[in-house]
């Protein structure tokens, strides 16, 4: 009966340490090029899920350091014709969708190949996030990793810094993009998640979402009235309610030349080289 009970113990420490150390792996595993590591944290969102949580904790994960570009969507739309903008769908893209490149499957000399790729569709940069094999942020990644400044996590309470975001808002958008990354990287080194383009995250409608949408009458209309400024966390913070307003007034198939759209991974062995 010991050897046995000796057996039974040892196979059970062996399992824990198998389980340690593929986590342990997971969490060490070296970041893909062209991406970076954020997280974990805690985020207080603009709108609070609930008057009980007022705060949400992020897992780590993977986003992309910078927003895609046009040179990364044109191989893209080559490797998959059906996203190309004479054979994409009206339901999948408005026809403004990548209007502003010389033809479906050229850029153009007044299109910058390192520039932020825009007039791009949800349905577009979804695809485009599956076919690297990751996904769209989520709306909750994508606000915990844009707090942070170029030396902290956290800068919501830095006054100087959120007149500094706030003021990009205010700017008319330049005839042509600048370039990805020619601004310094935020604490996790992430570029451009402020002062370039909007972007598109995952649940892009989520803040406009009530916990029952079968409530009568028109259940998104106080998030922008004054019953839905009182539950706003920060109601000094113009520049989260913009973002929030802007993605709210979205629908998957809208582009703009101003909205863009980079990727996003979870942190798990699935990322194991």
């Amino acid at each position: 009966m010991k050897q046995w009970s000796l057996l039974f113990w040892l196979t059970g420490a062996l399992l824990l340490l198998t389980v340690a150390g593929g986590v342990a792996s997971a969490a060490s595993a070296p970041t893909p090029s062209g991406m970076a590591t954020v997280g974990p944290g805690i985020l207080t969102p603009f709108y609070p899920p609930s008057p009980s949580e007022q705060t949400i904790p992020v897992a780590a994960f993977r986003l992309d350091q910078a927003p895609v570009t046009n040179s990364d969507f044109l191989a893209f739309v080559k490797a998959h014709p059906q996203w190309q903008r004479d054979r994409i769908s009206r339901l999948f893209a408005d026809p403004r969708y990548l209007s502003h490149w010389h033809s479906a499957t050229a850029l153009g000399k007044d299109t910058g190949r390192q520039e932020p790729v825009t007039r791009v569709s949800w349905f577009a940069a979804k695809a485009y996030c599956q076919a690297q094999d990751k996904r769209l942020p989520t709306e909750v990644e994508w606000e915990f990793a844009a707090s942070a400044s170029e030396t902290a996590p956290d800068s919501r309470a830095d006054m100087t810094w959120r007149a500094r975001v706030l003021d990009w808002y205010s700017r008319p958008t330049p005839a042509h993009l600048p370039e990805t990354r020619q601004n310094p990287p935020n604490y996790w080194g992430v570029y451009d998640l402020h002062g370039l383009v909007w972007e598109w995250v995952l649940d892009f409608n989520s803040a406009m979402t009530t916990s029952d949408t079968r409530e009568g009458g028109n259940a998104n209309k106080t998030q922008f009235c004054g019953a839905g400024a009182l539950a706003a966390t920060e109601k000094d913070d113009y520049a989260s309610f913009m973002r929030i307003a802007l993605r709210s007034s979205l629908e998957a198939a809208f582009t703009m030349s101003t909205l863009g759209f980079r990727c996003a991974d979870d942190l798990n062995e699935r990322n194991l080289p």
